[in-house]
């Protein structure tokens, strides 16, 4: 990926336009933290590198922005569920993190599994070896607390077909 992230992912993978939004939002979450540079320099930057113009662009906007605003109430939301303080944890973890939690939080029409595996399949392409584990833990209890009727429908579901 550009903007300094390692690309781990499938180049071949087929993805959706929503999809290609969220990499590139946690690319340009990765710069923010990295570098410091403001959403416009990154949205600018991002906008020029190969495969953005097959990203949803008004959702990637949606993403960065929101985080970027927000940052400080996901950054509170997330911590109870951390095993270690927030500034602690990878660029990539604390990134697909805060995107998820973003989302979580801003877009209840999109079901909190969705969200939660994408926010995995983010980690795995791009974090480390096991922080996917650790995203699904956080997100998953995140997602009981911002979604506790939508959580228990599922679990009851699930619950049910057993």
């Amino acid at each position: 990926m550009a903007g300094g992230l390692p690309n781990k992912a499938n180049a071949s993978a087929v993805r959706s336009p929503r999809r290609r939004a969220r990499e590139f939002a946690l690319q340009g979450l990765y710069q923010w933290q990295l570098s410091g540079n403001d959403e416009a320099a990154i949205e600018a930057h991002l906008g020029d590198v190969e495969g953005f113009d097959k990203a949803d662009r008004e959702f990637f906007v949606k993403l960065l922005r929101g985080v970027l605003v927000q940052r400080s109430v996901l950054q509170e939301q997330l911590q109870v569920y951390l095993d270690r303080p927030f500034d602690e944890l990878s660029p990539i973890e604390a990134s697909v993190l805060l995107a998820g939690a973003f989302e979580l939080g801003n877009y209840p029409q999109t079901p909190y599994r969705v969200i939660i595996n994408e926010s995995i399949e983010l980690a795995k392409a791009y974090g480390g070896t096991d922080g996917h584990k650790y995203v699904n833990g956080v997100l998953d209890k995140l997602a009981a607390r911002l979604r506790p009727a939508e959580v228990e429908a599922k679990r009851a579901a699930r619950a049910k077909a057993r």
